[in-house]
Parts: C-alpha cells; structure tokens; sequence
C-alpha cells in the first residue's frame, strides 16, 4: 500500500493564501467575500483577496455581509482579523461597472488580479494561489491571447509543464487531453503522449506526498475493448504506455475499465487516475461532489487552485451565489500548501 508523505506543519497561523476575485462582473468577489469573512472551519490559514477593493465592498453589500473590507499595498499590511478582508487593492475597475456583462475593463481587473498574485507566489509572499471564475470573452477583449487561466499561469511562470488536477475526497484525477473535441481528443492519443502524461501523473502523486503512488490509466472503450473487439485502442496504445512506465519503474494499472477505475479509486486502491478526455474525468468527479471537487494546476513552481464552474453572469449581483466551491478550494490549498516548497523544487525550473 501506498504511504503518503506529509511534511512538518507550517506556522502556526497557517500558509497565506491570495484569492483572486475574477471577473469583477461576475459571482467572482462576492463568493470571495463570503470565504474570507467565513473561512472554512479547521483550516489553519490567512486568506488576501486580490482585486478591486470597490468590487470587493459592493460584493459583500449584496450579500449582506457584515465586514470591513480593507485596502493594503502588500502583504505586510495586512492584519488578518476577525470581520476585516483584507484586499491588495488593484483599482482597475470601480463600483459602477454593470453586473452580468463582459466587458475590457472586467477583463483588465481579473488579469491584473492573476498576474499580482502570481508575482507574490513567486516570490513565495503567498503558498497559494486562489482563483475565481474569470471570462474568456473579456480578457480577450482586455488584450489577453490565452484560453484561459492555466496558459496564462504558465506564461507568467515560464511553464509547459502545466497540467490540471482534479481533487475529489482523497483521490486525485489527471487528464491525457482536455479541452478539445472529443474527436480530436482520440486523434491526441498516441503511445508518446500518453507516455508523458503517465510521467507528468506519476511525478504530481510523488510531490503530493504519495510514496510510492498508485496510479491507474482508465481505459477507453467499453470493458477496456473485450480483446479488441470494442476497439484497438487498450492494444495499441493506452496498454504499451502502461507497459513502458513501469518498464521504467513506475507501477501503473491499465488500461482499467472506465466504469469502475473511478469508484476503486474513491475506495483506496488508488492515490490518482488519468482519464484521456475531458467529460470522462469531469462526469466522475462532479457526479461524487459537485461543488467539492477541485480544480489544482500541476506542472507550475506555484500551488494553484481554483473553483471549476463560470461566472455566473446571470445570478451575479444578486448575492445568491453559493460560494462552497470557492471554500473547497480554499481549504485544498490550505492543505496542499504543505508541499509547496515540493513543488517550487520539481516545477521550477520551468521548462
């Protein structure tokens, strides 16, 4: 059986955390504001929002929220208290900007928000970085050429090892190809690409503390193809990938069938899965705990987790917004930050 490593516990006070508040437009601050002035029960950790304090106040008015949301210029400023936010104050976009519509300066506030925080994890002022929903329309209209938040942070970190992990109750789930077709996503699958994404799940499990791991490869087609009957996939690819990696001494399971790879893992036969597409690992872990499950970017010299849902334009503004998802990426990174210095050495050599 797998032993997992933990490292001896930080300060007393806990890791600090720098939670981005997103598109300034969306439910973004306000479920921030709603983590920071009701942090997790149990978690030992001082939580910085980062963003526009205007955004952050009108937040937390919607919501009823009876705090005092205070601007510093840097982490030494802040105080970390009872019914005090403390925000490193970017003051990109004020009080007025309309909920629920994309737009530049939306966009220019959640970028700004990313690369601030990314800075000071850098320069290890934060363990963690905590992200909230951002659109993709507005920071493309802000400028941004990237798809999103993870090719931003590998840019800002000078990465490509990137990769995303899933975190639902103790199991950790890794992706072979993502956001793509899932036409494409077959064509993606070849014996060297799959080869590396066992290398780059193998690697994760061991900074997280997994000594060895146990990793297992879902399979593809019904029953893992019935001998290739359903498919060649099993034979051709995904069994000589495992083969190899553990020709190279990483003990790998697979191809296992995809209807029960999952549930095994849940159970604790295994520490982490890869699944090949998108919806194949999404179904599983969403379908476990929705607003528990939790996105964390492997691959970069800094801890990043992040909420895995949008931004709501339609209920923002509104203080609806459950912001569980936001407190279970709070408190993964809070518990992961223990590995931190893990990461920095693994991932920090960039490329």
């Amino acid at each position: 059986m797998a032993r997992q490593v933990t490292p001896a516990a930080g300060p007393e006070r806990g890791p600090v955390l720098a939670l981005t508040l997103g598109d300034p437009a969306g439910i973004g601050p306000e479920i921030v504001a709603r983590t920071l002035a009701d942090p997790p029960r149990g978690v030992a950790a001082r939580g910085l929002a980062v963003g526009d304090a205007a955004a952050l106040r009108r937040a937390a008015a919607v919501c009823g929220l009876d705090v005092e949301v205070r601007p510093v210029a840097g982490i030494a400023d802040a105080r970390f208290e009872p019914g005090v936010v403390d925000v490193l104050d970017l003051g990109i976009a004020g009080d007025d900007l309309p909920w629920g519509e994309v737009s530049a300066v939306a966009g220019r506030a959640a970028i700004a928000a990313v690369e601030a925080a990314t800075r000071m994890a850098m320069a290890a002022e934060v363990d963690a970085v905590v992200t909230a929903p951002i659109n993709k329309e507005a920071i493309w209209a802000a400028g941004s050429s990237h798809l999103g938040h993870t090719e931003m942070l590998g840019a800002l970190t000078g990465s490509d090892r990137y990769a995303t992990m899933f975190l639902v109750r103790d199991l950790k789930i890794f992706f072979a190809t993502r956001h793509m077709s899932l036409r494409d996503a077959l064509g993606n699958l070849t014996r060297p690409s799959l080869t590396r994404a066992i290398e780059e799940s193998w690697t994760a499990l061991e900074v997280l503390g997994h000594d060895p791991p146990r990793l297992a490869v879902a399979a593809l087609n019904p029953h893992a193809g019935e001998g290739g009957n359903f498919g060649r996939e099993e034979i051709d690819v995904i069994g000589p990938a495992c083969e190899q990696a553990s020709r190279s001494g990483r003990a790998v399971d697979g191809p296992v069938p995809a209807d029960s790879v999952f549930h095994q893992g849940l159970q604790g036969r295994y520490d982490g899965v890869l699944a090949l597409f998108h919806d194949q690992g999404h179904i599983a872990a969403k379908t476990v705990d929705f607003d528990g499950t939790v996105s964390v970017t492997m691959g970069l010299p800094i801890l990043r987790t992040s909420v895995d849902h949008g931004t709501a334009f339609d209920i923002a503004g509104t203080g609806k917004a459950s912001h569980a998802a936001m407190a279970a990426a709070y408190r993964a990174a809070a518990e992961l930050a223990a590995y931190t210095d893990r990461i920095r050495a693994e991932y920090g050599t960039g490329r």
